[in-house]
């Protein structure tokens, strides 16, 4: 029986042109024209006016910590409920994360206890640097309310879109917001390079700066010359032509996504405790991953169950993110919760993610939902 994964790669066929492009050219070192192109493309979509190809997500959020000015002990925010990247490129600098609860309305950044830790942090005598605010599971956070916050207190806001390619706040495409915003294109995201990311920003010279420190911050000599420390973060010419024949079709990756969305939520969303993911009125997810919370109080089967029986059929689910304030690596750092108390650690303890990749077929998703169904009885 063939594994149904939660979020595999699926390729458009393209990808195939791309790379014989530059196979022929022999560019197969990092860097070259299908890089460049890969740049532009993404800048285009995106409607921003620069943008680098990195060799992750995490290589692009740490480069756009660094060119924020975010040196050693200085106070970095960040969601509690995210991937662990999100959190630990603060302490590549030497940074100290707090980390600020979910919203239970869009399970983002919670703007209220947001405020309130910067207004903790003003009391006691330092104000935070900066705010790396997650698109969790593809879904907008919200923008005006966290720009109007941090341009409040100075604070610079990094977008962490790595799930939300696609993805839209009021019109606009998710990364474009902030100072910077950044993209992974891991294996399981909706455009993978198989590993890639992006840095993006309609600030030219952050962009720039983010591309010379992403070549070991080699000086413009002969020789090699190094002034500053710099980083092997380049994305090759290779992987970039992945990325191209992806995004040529990632419109109709999203569409996808969105369906497979809609046909769980159709068949499960009538059963009494389980709960999708809401969808903010202010913004178009790109449903990454389908996700739910199941009350076991209410629904009579919990989150492990479902994921027990789906394994027995070899199909791959996971539980929502653990948040980073559960994680022992994070647990002496302060964390403010939401007024309805801990939401993170309810989303963690009852969420589960569903197969949700663009090759998944309708007939297997129909046997996901009917083992749901099998438990629900």
């Amino acid at each position: 029986m063939s594994r149904i994964y939660l979020s595999p790669p699926h390729l458009s066929g393209l990808e195939k042109e791309f790379l014989q492009e530059a196979l022929d050219s022999n560019w197969i070192a990092p860097l070259g024209p299908q890089v460049d192109s890969f740049e532009e493309e993404m800048a285009e979509y995106l409607d921003v006016k620069a943008a680098v190809a990195l060799s992750s997500g995490t290589a692009a959020l740490h480069l756009a910590l660094r060119n924020s000015g975010v040196k050693s002990d200085d106070i970095v925010l960040c969601p509690s409920l995210t991937f662990s990247s999100s959190a630990n490129v603060i302490l590549y600098e030497k940074a100290i994360p707090v980390f600020i609860d979910a919203d239970p309305k869009t399970w983002n950044i919670n703007c209220v206890s947001l405020e309130r830790a910067i207004i903790v942090c003003k009391e006691r005598g330092k104000l935070p640097k900066a705010l790396i605010t997650v698109d969790i599971y593809g879904q907008s956070a919200d923008y005006d309310n966290i720009l109007e916050i941090c341009n409040k207190y100075n604070i610079v806001v990094i977008e962490d879109a790595a799930e939300a390619l696609g993805s839209e706040y009021k019109g606009a495409k998710c990364g474009t917001f902030g100072k910077a915003g950044i993209f992974s294109f891991n294996g399981n995201k909706i455009v993978t390079t198989s590993g890639g990311g992006m840095l993006v920003s309609n600030d030219e010279k952050f962009v720039e700066q983010a591309r010379f420190l992403s070549s070991q911050a080699r000086e413009d000599e002969i020789h090699y010359e190094h002034k500053e420390l710099g980083y092997n973060y380049r994305m090759s010419n290779l992987l970039a032509a992945v990325g191209r024949g992806q995004l040529a079709v990632l419109d109709e990756k999203v569409k996808s996504k969105q369906e497979i969305f809609s046909r769980y939520k159709s068949a499960l969303g009538d059963i009494e405790g389980l709960e999708f993911m809401p969808m903010a009125s202010y913004g178009i997810s790109n449903c990454w991953l389908t996700t739910l919370v199941i009350n076991e109080d209410i629904a009579g089967f919990n989150r492990d169950s479902v994921i027990a029986a789906l394994e027995m059929e070899n199909i791959e689910s996971r539980p929502i993110w653990k948040p980073m304030h559960l994680q022992p690596l994070y647990k002496e750092y302060d964390y403010y919760l939401s007024d309805e108390g801990d939401i993170s650690q309810m989303l963690f303890n009852n969420g589960i993610c569903l197969p949700s990749g663009t090759s998944l077929s309708i007939d297997d998703q129909e046997k996901i939902i009917d083992i749901i169904l099998s438990i629900n009885h």
